[in-house]
């Protein structure tokens, strides 16, 4: 998966904050890039897990089904060609 991180400049401290666009959740800072974008990664999968670890509270108890998705390349040409499919109606 790619995420897109937004970064500013802090004009007093030199430091670079980030922002993930797709986690706005997923803030964090560096010295220079290099660490930003390391200190970005560990922020998004911590964002990612607490989202995970909510969602499985809600869902508690309750009558659920758990299957595993692999996002890659096979799955976004096929939703690619699903999309580019005309549907036909009678």
């Amino acid at each position: 998966m790619e995420y897109t991180i937004r970064i500013k400049k802090d004009s007093k401290s030199g430091w670079l904050c980030g922002q993930c666009e797709q986690l706005p959740e997923a803030i964090s800072q560096g010295k220079d890039l290099e660490e930003l974008m390391l200190m970005m990664e560990d922020a998004i999968k911590l964002v990612l897990e607490c989202k995970r670890d909510e969602f499985r509270k809600q869902l508690d108890g309750k009558n659920t089904m758990v299957r595993k998705l692999r996002i890659g390349n096979e799955t976004k040409q096929a939703v690619k060609a699903y999309r580019g499919k005309r549907v036909h109606t009678v």
